[in-house]
């Protein structure tokens, strides 16, 4: 069986691929370039993922057109990231319009290609985002979309299991998937150092407190 797996080079994308291969998929390893802010960093996390999964491919995608149309602080450096705001009651800056829409398009068309039964992605409805495009009534309806848009005899399951799950739940199977956090980056804004301040990184370290586990990736400030 193969997948194509969604490889950001984040947490979440990570601790996918390593459930994706202990439920027997090879893996196809498909990432993004669209602009964002830790382009370089996302890129080389990506790609030792997948080697250490021993991906049967490793595939990048330039997607910078979506860098072209703005409307996101990930992609638009003019615009400062917001920072984790908990009381806060609107979708993010750092949301880059229908960004899944697009990358699950060619996860489809990738998968089609290479006989692929699967596609993972590691959307999340739980914790902060609110983004529009990780909602089970997203995931539901591109599952129709797949099914309607392909080839009768292809068959390309959507896999989210993580869409229920919060920040901590997914550290916890990951732990137990032995997933290498030291090789994954989260940040939205910084490569050297995580800034400890946007979305991304206060649930990373959240999760990381939760557990009473030393996050392995540096932070701004700390030692």
């Amino acid at each position: 069986m193969r997948a194509v797996c969604l490889l950001s080079g984040g947490m979440d994308s990570t601790t996918l691929a390593y459930l994706a291969r202990e439920m027997g998929f090879r893996i196809l390893a498909l990432h993004f370039n669209y602009g964002q802010r830790t382009e370089k960093k996302e890129r080389s996390a990506a790609r030792t993922i997948a080697a250490l999964l021993e991906a049967e491919e490793f595939r990048e995608v330039d997607l910078g057109y979506l860098s072209s149309f703005g409307a996101s602080s990930l992609t638009d450096h003019s615009v400062p990231v917001d920072r984790y705001n908990p009381e806060g009651l609107d979708v993010p800056n750092t949301y880059v319009p229908f960004r899944n829409g697009n990358l699950l398009s060619i996860a489809t068309s990738y998968a089609e290609a290479r006989g692929a039964e699967a596609i993972f992605i590691g959307v999340q409805s739980q914790d902060y985002s609110g983004y529009p495009d990780c909602r089970p009534a997203f995931i539901d309806a591109f599952q129709r979309v797949i099914d309607t848009g392909t080839r009768g005899e292809t068959s390309i399951r959507l896999h989210t299991p993580f869409i229920h799950m919060n920040k901590k739940e997914i550290l916890e199977e990951g732990m137990r998937l032995k997933v290498p956090y030291k090789h994954t980056w989260s940040c939205y804004q910084d490569e050297d150092a995580a800034c400890g301040a946007c979305g991304a990184c206060h649930f990373r370290k959240a999760a990381f407190s939760a557990l009473g586990i030393t996050d392995p990736i540096p932070y701004r400030g700390e030692e």
